[in-house]
C-alpha cells in the first residue's frame, strides 16, 4: 500500500487518461486513413482477386466463363508473342531509364545559382509530360515520317538516305524509346531539382574553398546526397517503362509492318483481351506481368543498400 495514496490514485488517473487518449487518437487514425483503405480495396486489391481468378478460366463468345486450370499459363510460357513482347518491353524499361541521367544534369544546370529565367525552363521540360501521349505520338509520328518527315528533311541536307523510322523493325522499338525518353525527362527534372534544393550549399561552399571544380563537386557532393531520389525516381520509372502501351499504340498503329517487333506485354494483353476475345490468357499475361513488376522492384530494393547514400 502506497505511503501517499493520494499521489498513487493521480498517477492512476493520469496513466487512465494518457490510455484513453491514445485510444481517441487510435481510432482518429483509423478513420483518416479509411478512405485511402476502402479506394485500395476496391480499386487495387479487389480487382487483383478477380484478375487471378480469371486468369484460370475461359470466357464463352456469348460471355459466362469456365474453370480450365492453369491451361491459360502453359499458353503464356509456350507463346513465343509472349517472349517477344517481354523482350520489347525490357528493351523500353532501359531506353526508359536513360531519362534519368539526363534530367540529373539539366537539374544540376538549372540549380546553379545566379540563372535566370528557371521557371521557364522547368515549365518547358515538363510540358512533353502532361501532354496527352496521343497527341505526342502524333506528332512525333509526323516527325519520323519516311516521305516529308522533319527528321528526314533535316538529315538530308547533310547527305543521309530518307528512312522510314517507325515502319523498319531495326530502328522502330528505339524511335519509340526516344519518344519515351523525351516525353519523361521533364517529370524526373523536376524530382531531381527537389532533391538537389534539399542539398545543404555548406558542403558546396567547403569544397569551393579545397579548389573542387564544378564537376568534382557534381561526382563527390550532388550524386552522393542526391542517391535516395535517384532511387525512388529509378523504381517509378521501372513500373512506368514496364506498362507502356498507349504511346506504342498510336505511333505504331494496327497495319504497321513493324508492329510485331515493337508490342509490348501491356500491348499483347490489349490485343488478347480487346480484339481476340482471350480474356482468361490476357488476365494469366497480366497477373504475371505484375509478378514481374513486383520481382524487379523487390531486386531494386535490395540493391539499393549498396549505392543509396542516406545522409
Amino acid at each position: 500500500m502506497s505511503v501517499f495514496p493520494a499521489t498513487a490514485a493521480a498517477k492512476a488517473r493520469g496513466r487512465g487518461a494518457t490510455a484513453s487518449a491514445k485510444s481517441r487518437g487510435g481510432r482518429a487514425a483509423y478513420l483518416f486513413i479509411a478512405p485511402l483503405g476502402l479506394g485500395f480495396a476496391f480499386f487495387y486489391f479487389w480487382p487483383l482477386l478477380q484478375t487471378f481468378y480469371f486468369s484460370f478460366t475461359e470466357f464463352g463468345a456469348f460471355g459466362g466463363h469456365t474453370f480450365i486450370g492453369t491451361d491459360n499459363y502453359v499458353r503464356v510460357v509456350q507463346d513465343v508473342t509472349v517472349w517477344q513482347a517481354l523482350g520489347n518491353t525490357l528493351i523500353y524499361s532501359l531506353i526508359g531509364l536513360t531519362a534519368l541521367p539526363v534530367a540529373i544534369v539539366v537539374a544540376a544546370l538549372l540549380n546553379r545559382r545566379g540563372l535566370r529565367g528557371v521557371a521557364l525552363y522547368r515549365a518547358l521540360y515538363f510540358l512533353p509530360f502532361v501532354t496527352l501521349p496521343v497527341a505526342v505520338g502524333l506528332v512525333w509520328n509526323w516527325l519520323y515520317n519516311g516521305d516529308f518527315g522533319l527528321l528526314n528533311e533535316l538529315l538530308s541536307r547533310f547527305g543521309v538516305d530518307r528512312h522510314y523510322w517507325v515502319s523498319d523493325p531495326s530502328t522502330a522499338v528505339f524511335a519509340i524509346g526516344t519518344v519515351m525518353v523525351w516525353s519523361t525527362t521533364g517529370y524526373y527534372l523536376i524530382i531531381f531539382m527537389a532533391g538537389i534544393k534539399g542539398i545543404p550549399q555548406d558542403y558546396y561552399e567547403a569544397a569551393e574553398l579545397d579548389g573542387a571544380g564544378a564537376l568534382r563537386r557534381f561526382f563527390t557532393i550532388t550524386l552522393p546526397l542526391l542517391s535516395p531520389t535517384i532511387f525512388f525516381a529509378s523504381v517509378i520509372c521501372m513500373i512506368n517503362s514496364l506498362q507502356t502501351f498507349d504511346l506504342i499504340y498510336i505511333m505504331m498503329g494496327e497495319k504497321n509492318p513493324a508492329i510485331g517487333d515493337t508490342q509490348s506485354v501491356v500491348g499483347l494483353f490489349y490485343k488478347w483481351a480487346f480484339v481476340e476475345n482471350a480474356q482468361g490468357a490476357a488476365a494469366a499475361l497480366a497477373f504475371l506481368l505484375m509478378l514481374l513488376i513486383a520481382a524487379l522492384t523487390y531486386l531494386q530494393f535490395r540493391l539499393q543498400k549498396r549505392w543509396v547514400h542516406y545522409a
